[in-house]
């Protein structure tokens, strides 16, 4: 077997382990999803990504210039009107014990994917209307499938959920894949959400964001 070989399947391996210590783990916890989410990182599945975002002038926009959402004011958002994103992202921050988190400068199109994606996901949350509890986890994990392509990392985490079903509780499997149908069609059926400069729109009314990116609730 070649270096190469062997490098590929000792990744085969991390990501496979990474998977059923998830299965095995609660659902949400942090260090399990740390681990999946290195484990994903590989760099042919991420320039995968990264080729079909720049496919069109609007992606490859986004990927020269980079937009990032930068410090977020969750007390300052919460007074705006209650009908604006703002003030409907910081309730949901506020509701659920999130802070928003403050990623460095990046360096390359793969740290800027990573870093934009992490700092807008729950962002995503609010404008998907996916819930923050498992069904709601299914459905974005399956927005974010069929609008990434081929991302690793959210077709594992569906994956790990499936799995979770079969082993534990599969009476829920219709309801999880129920959730993955409707966040596959509604991604679909949206414009990208993928390089939205998310923090020009906090003062906009959600349902005119919503109107704007064709996202049916």
């Amino acid at each position: 077997m070649h270096l190469t070989d062997e490098l590929e399947q000792a990744r085969r391996d991390r990501l496979i382990e990474s998977i059923i210590a998830m299965v095995k783990a609660p659902d949400g916890d942090s260090e399990a999803i740390g681990n999946l989410a290195n484990a994903c990182r590989d760099q042919y599945s991420l320039q995968k990504v990264v080729d079909f975002l720049s496919s069109t002038e609007k992606g490859k926009q986004v990927f020269q210039k980079q937009p990032r959402l930068g410090k977020v004011d969750l007390q300052k958002l919460s007074c705006l009107p209650d009908h604006t994103l703002g003030y409907i992202y910081a309730n949901h921050c506020l509701k659920n014990n999130l802070t928003p988190l403050v990623i460095p400068n990046v360096d390359d199109d793969y740290q800027f994917l990573s870093a934009h994606i992490t700092e807008t996901h729950d962002i995503w949350h609010v404008v998907t209307g996916c819930n923050t509890d498992i069904l709601g986890e299914i459905k974005i994990e399956a927005f974010y499938v069929a609008q990434l392509y081929s991302s690793r990392l959210w077709v594992a985490l569906l994956v790990k959920n499936l799995m979770k079903a079969a082993v534990y509780d599969v009476e829920v499997s219709t309801q999880y894949l129920e959730a993955i149908y409707s966040g596959w069609l509604m991604a679909k059926q949206a414009e990208p959400l993928f390089g939205v400069e998310w923090n020009q729109l906090w003062d906009c009314p959600l349902e005119d964001i919503r109107a704007s990116l064709n996202i049916k609730v």
